[in-house]
């Protein structure tokens, strides 16, 4: 299994980002998926979380309410919506997937930058 992230960049705070999870390989073994972000210096940590089927997700308190989880099993793309960024949302997020067996797939992350 292979994940990518894409859409990361540059946004002021207030702004809004759509990052995406795609996914290869052996898709078929991926259950929950999740995106996890690290800032400098910080210890790597849960944004947000979404069941095999989408129906549902659950979410850090600190992004509760601006960001939305979703996935696409038919396209084996996982999204993370964001809005009203903040500049402590500034990390490198990455893409999270658990398998049949319990094996953590990790992508190489995209990075978020949100000025004040």
């Amino acid at each position: 299994v292979q994940l990518v992230e894409s859409g990361g960049g540059l946004v002021q705070a207030g702004g809004s980002l759509r990052l995406s999870c795609a996914a290869s390989g052996s898709t078929f073994s991926i259950n929950a998926m999740g995106w996890y972000r690290q800032a400098p210096g910080k210890q790597r940590e849960l944004v947000a979380a979404i069941t095999s089927g989408g129906g549902s997700a659950n979410y850090a308190a600190s992004v509760k309410g601006r960001f939305t989880i979703s996935r696409d099993n038919a396209k084996n793309t996982m999204y993370l919506q964001m809005y009203s960024l903040k500049p402590e949302d500034t990390a490198v997020y990455y893409c999270n997937g658990v398998g049949n067996d319990l094996y953590d797939y990790w992508g190489q992350g995209t990075q978020v930058t949100v000025s004040s």
